[in-house]
């Protein structure tokens, strides 16, 4: 008897280029569809919400507690994010992942709410007219699985690992971040807007450095956001300095001008 053939999967093997491709959208993003289950039924609720990195890379939402989609994943912290911008031409073109998620409110008070209050607020200022009423609160959705899809015919299954950083590979640069930001955004812009126009390629705006994370940095512009990914990732603080002289010196050679960081 014939042996009945295997159907061929769809899915691709996980490799770098995808891992990055799936990173630099979580790190990217703005804004997203977060799918959630109402208490009151079971159906899914889909709302559109505003999000920020955490550095390990997990996506952390403001959000009303007297919200519908707050209230169901209080209710059940299952979730899902639907992350990725649409650009030009046909939307199903354009990459995108959706994140199955477990959310995690973090209470105020404690360094992990005032990491990701200044992150959160380098990307939405706006926030800053709520963030501090009583009735916000920030979640951490923490990554369980994902599905990346790419573009047409390249659909990947990703991991927590593929995406999210090691603890240990974030303790060393947690109580450095804030300050190294608010150094290069109050002394060195001339460096940040080099790395943004020059190596990122992105267009002339006011851009400022949102966020550091051992791979790479994060700079905004109004609601532009551009990701420089390090050659190597840091292992220690002392190597950042180094590291943002050798980006402004690069782009000052590949065409740039300011000064070194």
């Amino acid at each position: 008897m014939a042996e009945t053939p295997k159907e061929k999967s769809v899915i691709r093997e996980t490799d770098d280029e995808a891992r990055r491709l799936a990173r630099g959208l979580v790190r990217c993003a703005r804004h997203g569809a977060l799918a959630a289950l109402e208490p009151q039924t079971g159906h899914p609720l889909a709302s559109r919400v505003a999000v920020a990195p955490d550095m390990d890379g997990t996506p952390v939402m403001l959000a009303s507690t007297l919200s519908g989609h707050t209230a169901a994943i209080m209710a059940d912290p299952r979730s899902s994010l639907l992350l990725g911008e649409a650009g030009k031409g046909d939307p199903l073109a354009h990459p995108r992942i959706t994140l199955f998620t477990r959310a995690v409110r973090i209470e105020r008070g404690g360094e992990d709410h005032a990491r990701m209050r200044r992150r959160y607020l380098a990307r939405h200022p706006k926030a800053e007219l709520y963030v501090d009423f009583g009735d916000f609160a920030f979640f951490r959705l923490e990554i369980e699985r994902a599905s990346l899809n790419g573009g047409f015919a390249k659909a990947y299954s990703l991991q927590p690992a593929d995406m999210i950083l090691a603890p240990e590979a974030c303790a060393a640069l947690l109580g450095w971040e804030a300050g190294a930001v608010a150094h290069m955004n109050e002394d060195h812009r001339d460096a940040v807007a080099l790395y943004a126009e020059v190596l990122c390629r992105a267009p002339k705006a006011d851009w400022r450095l949102a966020s550091l994370d051992p791979e790479g940095m994060d700079l905004v512009a109004g609601d532009r956001i551009a990701r420089l990914w390090f050659e190597t990732p840091l292992d220690a603080p002392a190597a950042l300095k180094t590291v943002l002289v050798d980006l402004a010196r690069r782009a000052r050679e590949q065409g740039g001008a300011g000064g070194a960081a």
